[in-house]
């Protein structure tokens, strides 16, 4: 690197005096060099000090400042602990010297400048820790520790916090550490001789590092960001800092995290420690009460500093002031703190890096992203020139003209240009940042009402779990006034008014949900809508008001991902822990935002009952098979993996279908090959039998178990061979010698709708080809149709349709009508497993005819839409008197009814004239239809 040729730009000197002097100790250089190093040696008394201190090794130093640095960094690693602490402070004159010209110059970027400082930083906290705690292993003071545990130090390691943890460290910084060791490595009884060891080691190589001598020194330290610092040893056992922020750990601690990482000692320990603590940085929910937290510490720094107001450039602190570094940060981190648990891509310890990656994500807009970053960098800059002058810790801009002109100086600028600068940078940034932290959003005063809501519902709030925090009031109470004036815009608002009554008693709790709501007002739009049309989806929402984080990600209100994306998705979310619990609630987390997707985008219009049927499915079926290996890596921890072939699940009625609602269980099959082993090979073997049917339980489980999140289907496994007579896993031979020689005509009809959905790939498609053959397989047609008319009887005589209202049971209704399908698929042969292609075999054989064909298809079709928008609205049977105005509308809009009157009259209508066909055709041989059998 030629130092000379990369200057991009170049001080003024500010005492020409000064300048004059310094010639005879800068004549090595000439050219842009040497106006360098006057201007900063004229603007500068602490660089100054040190060029002329280092003046013997600066000439070599600037043919190549990275190379210089380098050899000097190496040098340090071959010193002795008793001369390291001289050496060290002669490495930091280097490094601060050469980093101030390079910025300066602007041969080094920003990111470059912050590096290098917070890389020596690095070295220097290393060399200090491993000196210090050699000294106790030396001594015999640290139990059971070698010399080989010196690297390491003895278990003991440095976490880099704020600007050092980012790579952020500006020109005179001091650098947060927080200490902690690894009490595992050590016997429960030598923990006290262990921790005064380190303790003592901590101590000594702070002082090592910060003491001031005639040398100077090297870096302040400080050890404050520990947990409850006045009352705890300098150095503290991790599980010990654990415990203390999983129970007592605040907002700003959880800030301060965002940029830690292990920077000294033992960085391994450092990094499974930082591991541990992830649960408590980062939420699993979108935490928009992070803001109201963040806001009050910024108030409270404004308060105790006297900062915050608009103030005369004179003296305004550029980290702190209005319009500050420390505003960039707070707006960088919030944002992090509020979606970082939800996407670790955002989990990013630079500011910089930061911005870009929120603004890739689409939690700021890019170009609020692109002018934080702007003026993030042009104040930095201004803060290392301050801190250049004098080798202070200070932010203050100088107040003097004269000192302000030295600032300018060392910038190479103009100093009222750079003052108009600095009023515009400063003025945006407060603009920008303000308006997160505290926006306009809801009126101060009351949104008059134009409707009179009942007032003893709404006093009664006051009483309800998400109501019983001070905070939670506070933030409801600004969210009140608007959140009702959207309910007296709603259709009935008195019925809104009752469904959000609902909602607010079933939530555990209101700060993260009313935070939420007031943070994005969109979702309120979205409440009220769910409010006034869906109670039972309101309902859900209060149970499950983490699903309202999808809304907010961008792709809510897309079009429906395919199933490759879909398991990508769930996949990283399964193995973002190793945590076999945490993994099936994470599994629950994603199945509740996508499962509340559907139900909103049907509830919108935005897709049909058809789509949301197959979305449903789909849903399902994304989770059998992302699920279906994580438990089988479970149980194969303790009794070895599947023996044989392996197993697959085979799905049946609605699920094999592809046409689920909102409340349908599962109907599965799961069918096994032990191939001829007798036995798994693991730690408790099992036989091969006894291995498939506590797999297949453990499956079960791993849907059905009420978790921390809830559960995930009901599962039903009534459909496998001899029904719950049988074992729960059923081996393919089995399965087949069953379907072909002791199955009823019943088993046989469900069959045509089942579906590999999940497991061994080649024991799917086995199943796949015997399930197609099987029912290729020529059917005894006069059975056939005598079997199906006694099921219908059967069926009327145990179950009794709920009224008009009840899509699925009785004549000419969808149970129906999926019998007389799969009939005709038995008779006919073939693979679809849908109603109306399955009816067409029917007319193929020239037993239903085309006109039948279209009435059944339409019938089933305006009840299945029924079926599925009840399901939505609620968990029984359709009741135009209970389901509320925007019930009712919705439920118009999807079977495209003039009425409900119309609506009750179609229905009864289509259910009578698809159950006299129904019985027609059970009546009638095949071919019997001249003219419209093909083959």
């Amino acid at each position: 690197m030629n130092f000379s040729k990369q200057i991009k730009r170049l001080p003024r000197a500010f005492d020409a005096e000064i300048a004059s002097d310094l010639m005879s100790s800068v004549s090595f250089a000439s050219g842009e060099v040497q106006k360098l190093l006057l201007g900063v040696g004229a603007s500068s008394p602490y660089l100054r000090g040190l060029m002329l201190k280092e003046h013997a090794w600066l000439p070599t130093a600037l043919e190549d400042p990275s190379q210089a640095l380098s050899l000097v960094y190496e040098q340090l690693g071959n010193d002795a602990a008793e001369t390291l602490g001289p050496s060290l402070r002669q490495a930091k004159r280097r490094v601060a010297l050469m980093t101030a010209l390079a910025d300066v110059a602007g041969v080094w970027s920003l990111e470059e400048v912050t590096g290098e400082l917070t890389k020596f930083a690095d070295l220097a906290t290393q060399l200090a820790l491993q000196a210090m705690v050699g000294k106790e292993i030396s001594r015999g003071k640290l139990p059971g520790a070698t010399e080989a545990d010196i690297t390491t130090a003895g278990g003991l390691v440095a976490l880099a916090m704020g600007k050092m943890g980012a790579f952020e460290l500006n020109y005179s910084s001091d650098i947060d550490l927080i200490c902690v060791f690894d009490e595992t490595r050590y016997e429960r009884t030598d923990f006290q001789d262990a921790r005064a060891s380190l303790v003592r080691a901590t101590r000594r190589a702070m002082g090592l590092i910060s003491d001031i001598t005639g040398e100077g020194y090297v870096f302040r330290t400080d050890l404050r960001l520990r947990p409850d610092p006045a009352v705890t040893p300098v150095c503290l056992a991790m599980e010990a800092a654990e415990r203390y922020y999983e129970s007592l750990g605040r907002t700003w601690e959880r800030a301060a995290y965002i940029k830690a990482r292990p920077a000294a000692g033992d960085i391994a320990a450092g990094g499974r420690f930082l591991e541990t603590l992830r649960p408590f940085v980062w939420r699993k929910h979108l935490d928009f009460a992070a803001i109201h937290e963040a806001h009050d510490m910024r108030l409270r720094i404004r308060e105790h500093k006297g900062l915050g107001r608009k103030r005369d450039l004179a003296g305004h602190n550029m980290k702190l002031g209005r319009g500050g570094i420390r505003e960039i940060e707070f707006f960088t981190q919030t944002r992090q703190l509020i979606a970082g648990g939800r996407d670790p891509d955002l989990r990013v310890n630079g500011t910089v890096p930061a911005l870009a990656k929120l603004a890739e994500k689409g939690w700021v807009e890019p170009d609020i992203a692109q002018k934080l970053t702007d003026h993030y960098r042009a104040h930095r800059e201004v803060e290392h020139r301050i801190q250049m002058v004098n080798d202070a810790q200070t932010h203050d801009l100088p107040k003097t003209e004269e000192g302000l002109e030295r600032i300018a100086c060392l910038m190479g600028q103009d100093l009222e240009a750079l003052k108009a600068e600095w009023r515009d940078r400063i003025e945006e940034v407060h603009a920008l940042t303000e308006d997160f932290f505290a926006p306009d959003m809801i009126a101060a005063e009351p949104v008059k009402q134009s409707y009179k809501f009942d007032e003893d519902i709404i006093d009664r709030w006051k009483t309800y779990p998400a109501l019983r925090s001070s905070r939670a009031i506070e933030i409801f109470d600004r969210l009140k006034p608007e959140l009702l004036h959207r309910l007296s815009e709603a259709a009935k608002p008195s019925e809104a008014l009752i469904a959000l009554d609902g909602f607010l008693s079933g939530l555990p709790s209101g700060v993260q949900v009313f935070s939420l709501f007031e943070a994005n007002l969109q979702l309120v739009d979205l409440l009220v809508d769910i409010l006034g049309t869906s109670p039972v989806l309101a309902r859900y929402l209060s149970r499950n008001s983490s699903v309202l984080d999808g809304v907010l990600g961008g792709a809510f209100f897309a079009d429906w991902p395919d199933l490759q994306i879909l398991r990508t998705e769930l996949k990283s979310r399964l193995f973002a822990d190793d945590d076999y619990e945490r993994r099936l609630d994470a599994a629950r987390r994603w199945m509740k935002e996508y499962h509340f997707r559907i139900g909103v985008h049907h509830l919108r219009g935005l897709i049909s009952a058809t789509q949301a049927g197959r979305q449903y499915a789909d849903l399902a079926e994304v989770l059998l098979v992302e699920l279906w290996p994580v438990v089988e890596q479970q149980f194969a921890l303790k009794h070895g993996p599947m023996p044989g072939r392996g197993a697959m699940v085979l799905g049946m009625g609605s699920l094999g279908a592809q046409r689920l609602n909102a409340t349908s269980d599962l109907d599965l099959i799961v069918i096994y090959d032990a191939d001829g082993v007798d036995f798994s090979d693991g730690r408790r073997p099992l036989a091969s039998r006894a291995y498939y049917a506590r797999l297949t339980q453990a499956l079960v489980t791993a849907m059905t178990a009420p978790m921390a999140e809830g559960r995930l289907y009901e599962v039903d496994m009534r459909l496998r061979p001899s029904g719950t007579q049988g074992p729960v896993a059923t081996s393919i031979t089995s399965f087949k010698d069953y379907q072909k020689n002791q199955a009823w005509t019943w088993e046989h009809l469900a069959l045509t709708r089942a579906r590999p959905v999940a497991g061994t790939p080649d024991l799917m498609d086995d199943i796949e080809i015997f399930r197609q053959e099987l029912i290729a397989r020529p059917s005894a047609e006069d059975k056939l149709r005598q079997d199906v008319a006694e099921m219908r009887i059967k069926i009327a005589d145990s179950k009794s349709p709920e009224g008009v209202w009840d899509a699925k049971i009785g004549a000419g209704r969808l149970q129906d009508i999926e019998l007389t399908a799969q009939a005709a698929v038995l008779l006919a042969g073939g693979k679809t497993r849908d109603v109306a292609e399955s009816l067409k075999k029917g007319v193929s054989l020239g037993w239903i005819s085309e006109a039948e064909c279209k009435t059944l298809t339409q019938t089933y079709d305006l009840h299945r839409t029924l079926q599925v928008a009840t399901r939505l609205l609620g968990e029984k049977a359709l009741d135009p008197d209970t389901i509320g105005a925007g019930g009712v509308a919705f439920m118009l809009r999807e079977t495209e009814a003039a009425s409900f009157e119309a609506l009750e009259a179609r229905l009864n209508e289509a259910a009578l004239q698809a159950g006299a066909i129904i019985e027609t055709v059970l009546s009638r041989p095949v071919k019997t239809i001249k003219g419209e059998a093909h083959g």
